[in-house]
Formats: structure tokens, C-alpha cells, sequence
């Protein structure tokens, strides 16, 4: 059990950047791509949020502080947490098929893809590897999970708006109507009362 316990996040993140890397290959060409600073910014800082998990052995001591036990009900919420969490951007991923892209551009013949995962959310893969990394602090219960989520939720953030402003040049009012009618990253809208 100890061997599955340690290796069950690692495999499973691993999986899904095996995945990503190899499906990278079967997408249309760019028409358009950002400027290489943005993307490459994107890239180091996104990167950089995995890290917070991959080296948490070599961080200032406060990094590591237990904030809840580690133990097997922990382990286990954790684990449906990110591979549900990775499943709905692998699901989003697949249904995007051939215009995704891991930096903002727009490829040829781009259009607005609105069914499967983006029914419930403009960016589901966003969703989906923000859930994958909370349920993996979750089974952690360190500092540094809480840190990595935040990062990450930060760096997604600032490239969501990157992506809508260019959605909104290319789409117009179509995109101005699925922005209005579907939530950005959280699948559900809370309603206020009046």
C-alpha cells in the first residue's frame, strides 16, 4: 500500500504530460501567436508552480508546515479530486481536437468551440488542472500545496485575459454572448438574491 500511496500522484501527473506532449503534435497551424515574452512567461511561471510540489524537500521550512494529517482519508479525497480534476481537462483537451494550443494564438480555420466541457465552463482545461492540483494538496495538506494552487490559479488568470481580449478581436459579439452566458473556470454561476 505504501508503494501506491507514494506513487499514485506522480503516475498520474506523469500520464497526463505524456498525454499533453504527444497530442501536442496533431494540432492545425498557427494564424496568429502572441509575442514569445508572454508566452515564455507563461511557460517559466506556470512551470514554476509544479515545481513548488517537485522540490518542497529544498523549501524554507514554513513551506512544508503540516496544516492537516496525511492519512489515507486525505489520501483518497485527494486522489478522486485530481484524477477527476485531470479526466475533465484531458476530456476538454480531446474535445478541443486539433485547435488547441498551449500558449494564446489562433490557429487555421479557428472557431469558437462551445460543446462538451465548454458548455460548463470557457476553460475547462484551466478548470481541470486547478482541480487536479488542489486534490493533490489536498493528499499533501502542506503550505506549499495551498502556495502552488494560488500560483497557478494566478498564472492561469493572467493568460485568461490574454486569450479573451484576442477571442474577443477574432469573435465579436458571439464570444461577447458565450462569456455572458458561461462562466469562466468555476462550472456553476451563484446566484445573489435580489
Amino acid at each position: 500500500m505504501h508503494l501506491f500511496y507514494h506513487w499514485l500522484f506522480a503516475c498520474a501527473w506523469w500520464s497526463f504530460v505524456a498525454y499533453w506532449t504527444v497530442s501536442a503534435f496533431w494540432v492545425r497551424k498557427t494564424r496568429f501567436a502572441e509575442p514569445f515574452l508572454p508566452k515564455m512567461t507563461h511557460y517559466l511561471l506556470g512551470t514554476m508552480a509544479f515545481l513548488i510540489f517537485a522540490l518542497r524537500e529544498f523549501l524554507p521550512a514554513p513551506m512544508n508546515w503540516q496544516l492537516w494529517p496525511q492519512n489515507m482519508f486525505s489520501f483518497w479525497i485527494g486522489a478522486a479530486v485530481t484524477l477527476g480534476g485531470l479526466g475533465f481537462a484531458v476530456w476538454a483537451r480531446i474535445h478541443l481536437g486539433r485547435f488547441w494550443s498551449g500558449a494564446v494564438m489562433l490557429k487555421e480555420g479557428h472557431r469558437l468551440i462551445r460543446g462538451g466541457p465548454y458548455q460548463l465552463v470557457r476553460n475547462p482545461i484551466y478548470t481541470g488542472i486547478l482541480t487536479g492540483v488542489a486534490g493533490t494538496a489536498i493528499a499533501l495538506g502542506q503550505v506549499c500545496g495551498l502556495v502552488a494552487l494560488a500560483f497557478l490559479f494566478a498564472v492561469y488568470s493572467w493568460k485568461i485575459r490574454r486569450e479573451q481580449r484576442l477571442l474577443a478581436e477574432e469573435f465579436g459579439e458571439e464570444y461577447a454572448h458565450y462569456c455572458r452566458t458561461v462562466p469562466a473556470l468555476v462550472p456553476f454561476k451563484l446566484h445573489s438574491r435580489s
